[in-house]
């Protein structure tokens, strides 16, 4: 019979259950929707702000021998309003500091954590305004061109005609054509790198050899543009409509966007912060927890919709 230690008679020596120093965090957005934005810093107090519109001059007949008429410029108001007052909190108790193997790994994800779900706040934000500032069920006519519509596909996805149609109506918008930018919902990144005439796009050969093997995207950016547009893909657009625009219908829409996103007063998103991402920290003897709080107040808005394109397309089930 065996003598000395073994698995056998010494069980309670023996660790049934191992933990890993290592701990599974959810995977990191790859957020950009603030690069698009242009920020405006002459808020210094109030929540409301106004920027005049102005417009544009006009020319007349001359007939010589009457006078001159004298006119002024159209003008206009944009009223802008913080709106949003958002944060992020959580909470780590001494016992749990005392106890847990994993306490420092926790209380260092507070404030990474925490900006990042502001921040995803804010992309949705910012994409839900795109939509909404628009006229649902409605083409938005600006310039006899059509801002809003149903992707031109089979089942209402979206086809490269949708490229060219966005292009045309920033076009006669006057929009500047420069760093023209596309967001798309991710079904749509897969629609398009499912059709079957994408291929044409991607002539010599060995650039669609390297498409097929590797993919249409990287990271969350096209390897090429469309029509001049740099094509971006999000999960954050605005998702779950249903409407009906020139007789073509959604029922789980997705609102991608097409506009430019040229610096200035070009890119169609404004946005002001009252107070950027803070982060703070104290010790509550009460509760016996320290607590960490991220804390922001800002307002987005759409500026100039004359450069926005929205083109609604299903989800739906995709095969």
């Amino acid at each position: 019979m065996a003598s000395g230690f073994t698995v056998l008679t010494n069980e309670h020596l023996i660790r049934a259950n191992l933990y890993s120093r290592e701990i599974t965090r959810p995977f990191m957005d790859d957020l950009f929707a603030m690069r698009f934005v242009r920020t405006i810093t002459d808020f210094p107090d109030g929540t409301t702000l106004n920027i005049p519109r102005l417009g544009r001059a006009e020319t007349a007949d001359f007939a010589e021998g009457q006078a001159i008429k004298y006119n002024k410029f159209d003008t206009g108001n944009f009223t802008f309003t913080i709106d949003q007052y958002k944060y992020s909190a959580n909470a780590i108790s001494n016992k749990f500091k005392r106890d847990s193997f994993w306490s420092a790994e926790v209380q260092a994800a507070f404030a990474p954590e925490q900006h990042l779900a502001i921040m995803r706040g804010f992309e949705t934000r910012v994409f839900d305004r795109a939509n909404a500032s628009q006229t649902a069920s409605s083409q938005n006519i600006l310039n006899n061109a059509q801002h809003r519509w149903v992707g031109s596909g089979t089942s209402q996805v979206m086809a490269l005609k949708d490229f060219f149609l966005a292009e045309y109506a920033l076009r006669k918008a006057n929009v500047p054509m420069r760093n023209l930018v596309a967001v798309l919902d991710p079904s749509v990144a897969y629609a398009i790198e499912s059709l079957t005439n994408v291929q044409t796009l991607l002539s010599p050969v060995p650039k669609w050899n390297m498409i097929a093997s590797e993919g249409l995207v990287t990271g969350f950016q096209f390897r090429f543009s469309i029509g001049g547009f740099d094509v971006y893909v999000s999960n954050y657009l605005a998702q779950g409509i249903a409407e009906t625009v020139n007789s073509k219908s959604v029922t789980t829409g997705v609102a991608n966007l097409f506009f430019s996103a040229e610096p200035g007063q070009t890119t169609p998103f404004i946005a002001a912060f009252r107070q950027m991402p803070t982060v703070e920290s104290e010790y509550n003897k009460d509760l016996q927890q320290t607590e960490f709080l991220t804390i922001t107040e800002y307002g987005v808005a759409v500026y100039r919709p004359e450069n926005l394109c929205v083109v609604l397309t299903d989800i739906g089930t995709l095969t």
